[in-house]
């Protein structure tokens, strides 16, 4: 005899879960279970309430702010539990109420009807590496903003430098400045601190970063990544930290549309309109590929630092790399040619460099973890 499934739908919070049950079977009953607290004891008990011999439960909870802990925990005992893309939940027009109970019930009734769609679950390995390269991240964005309020101070003063700034020659003329007022100096040196501060822990993460790397499973995707233009370490590091291992999607379209780089559409019949890019999926890998298209701008060569990067690969990643190239950088100048905007030629050139990613990737399996 087949076993009983059990569909359970849990609303994590931070102090609390809400459940709810749904027993298996199109009209199986959904019902309230309650709240418990946010513990693996709790969790535990859970389980031995609601499971026995001859039922299979199956959780699941939205992907948010408290992490994949329970999913690990719950598939560590041999249940299976999926973490539930939020923006990909089905919800009806004319709803307007939203409480826990509700959330818990409807991921119990959607679970069972499999109208959910899973997120993918990082190890514990990987989930360290992405959480290192985002905090490099803040460390940029944090260093971007501190040059941003020195920049705004230096202009109310009537204070220009006409040259490349946050140079030697900079870091001289900011030394050489006089005001009128005694406490602008302290200002000044004040915001020189803190852009130091933030170089400083931009390059402590920085190095962090490449002495993680050897041991980490997808070592050898980002070192093969490396072969391509606008794809140093960094870049290759952080951008299969956010997305993960790549031979999870079967063609480069769905990366593509996994990284919110293809055009939004609302046809009907024979009206046909295309919009901007649906910008969905994870912001972060998007905006390195957008930012990594521009490189594409310029006329094909395989600079000397590009060639170091090349040297360990095998010949038919180094191939993919240059023929990207050749068909990016000529696809940029025609796109640019015909008039499009700048922002639309890079997003289109972002969109076939993702392609061209995903076809390094699946040349290199990752190393067994």
């Amino acid at each position: 005899m087949e076993d009983r499934i059990t569909y359970v739908g849990l609303d994590v919070h931070k102090e609390g879960i809400v459940v709810a049950v749904a027993e298996g079977g199109l009209r199986g009953e959904v019902r309230e279970y309650g709240r418990i607290a946010n513990t693996a004891a709790a969790l535990d008990r859970l389980v031995r309430k609601l499971g026995g011999e001859g039922v299979r439960l199956r959780f699941c909870y939205e992907a948010g702010p408290c992490g994949y802990g329970i999913q690990r925990h719950l598939s560590a005992r041999g249940h299976e539990c999926v973490v539930v893309a939020p923006s990909l939940i089905p919800k009806r027009a004319g709803d307007r109420v939203k409480t826990d109970r509700r959330d818990a019930a409807g991921l119990a009734r959607l679970h069972r009807a499999g109208e959910l769609t899973a997120v993918w679950v990082p190890d514990a390995q990987h989930e360290a590496m992405r959480d290192l390269v985002r905090a490099r991240l803040d460390a940029v964005h944090a260093l971007r903003r501190a040059r941003q309020q020195l920049s705004g101070f230096l202009l109310r003063q009537g204070c220009h430098y006409g040259r490349p700034a946050w140079t030697k020659l900079h870091r001289r003329w900011l030394a050489g400045l006089k005001f009128e007022q005694a406490v602008h100096h302290i200002v000044l040196e004040d915001y020189i601190a803190a852009i130091e501060a933030a170089e400083a822990r931009r390059d402590r993460l920085t190095a962090q970063i490449e002495a993680m790397l050897p041991d980490w499973t997808l070592a050898s995707v980002v070192a093969a990544l490396q072969t391509m233009r606008g794809m140093a370490l960094v870049n290759a590091a952080t951008l299969i930290a956010e997305l993960g291992d790549l031979s999870r999607f079967a063609n480069a379209r769905q990366l593509m549309a996994y990284l919110g780089l293809v055009p939004s559409e609302h046809s009907s019949g024979a009206s046909v309109k295309r919009g901007g890019l649906t910008k969905a999926g994870n912001k972060a890998a998007r905006r390195l590929l957008i930012e990594a298209a521009w490189c594409y701008r310029f006329p094909a060569r395989v600079s000397r630092e590009l060639r170091l990067r090349q040297e360990e690969q095998p010949r038919p990643i180094r191939e993919i790399a240059w023929n990207a190239q050749l068909r990016l950088c000529a696809r940029y100048r025609r796109l640019a040619r015909s008039g499009k905007p700048a922002n639309v030629v890079t997003g289109a050139i972002a969109r076939e460099l993702a392609g061209f990613i995903w076809a390094i990737a699946r040349c290199v399996p990752p190393a067994a973890g």
